[in-house]
């Protein structure tokens, strides 16, 4: 069990607004910005970025790097889409879209109003290094994120968002996994052992 959850999958609970309303935190206040009763609790796939790169518009589970603890007074492990790849410019114009060298990004998973809110970034430009990814949160007011703290290195990234799993009327998938049947086979082999070894 121990060794699927280390190397399959690990579940993540919602702790913030930042990623509102794709994925919601559990509402405690009326400024808290969160939308459900309870948090959101997610699957990251662990062994998916062994085999491939990380795809613009994933949601990702990474370790933050140091800066996050003094931009956002906390560090740890961070749950953000993944908006920018190695060697390109972000910029954020003057009406909060995103601008990906020079093409305008199209994010249907941001709602206007929560966009209207972001004025903190407007008409900033970033660029990404190699071997990095820049990451923002879908409460782009709310989220503290590569704009303030850069971008991510590739080894810090865990994996994308493949479930959520809690609470029940939230349950759903997203596909990551290209159609192969070598992957297939990877995540099937370590479930048929941990039901041969009788650990639930």
């Amino acid at each position: 069990m121990l060794a699927v959850k280390a190397w399959v999958v690990n579940p993540y609970r919602i702790p913030s607004s930042s990623m509102e309303p794709t994925l919601h935190c559990a509402h405690a206040s009326p400024s808290d910005g969160c939308e459900a009763r309870f948090s959101d609790r997610v699957l990251a796939n662990r062994f998916i970025y062994r085999f491939r790169s990380p795809h613009r518009g994933e949601i990702v589970v990474f370790d933050t790097p140091k800066a996050a603890k003094q931009e956002c007074g906390t560090s740890g492990t961070f749950v953000k889409r993944l908006i920018g790849l190695p060697g390109e410019r972000v910029r954020e114009d003057e009406k909060g879209f995103i601008w990906i060298d020079g093409k305008k990004l199209d994010e249907p998973y941001i709602r206007a109003a929560r966009r209207a809110q972001d004025t903190a970034n407007r008409e900033e430009t970033w660029s990404v290094p190699k071997g990095e990814y820049f990451f923002m949160g879908d409460n782009r007011g709310e989220s503290c994120d590569s704009r303030r703290w850069g971008s991510v290195p590739r080894n810090h990234l865990i994996g994308p968002v493949f479930a959520t799993y809690w609470p029940p009327g939230r349950i759903s998938f997203r596909a990551i996994l290209p159609a192969t049947p070598l992957l297939g086979l990877l995540l099937v082999v370590p479930l048929r052992r941990r039901k041969r070894s009788g650990v639930r």
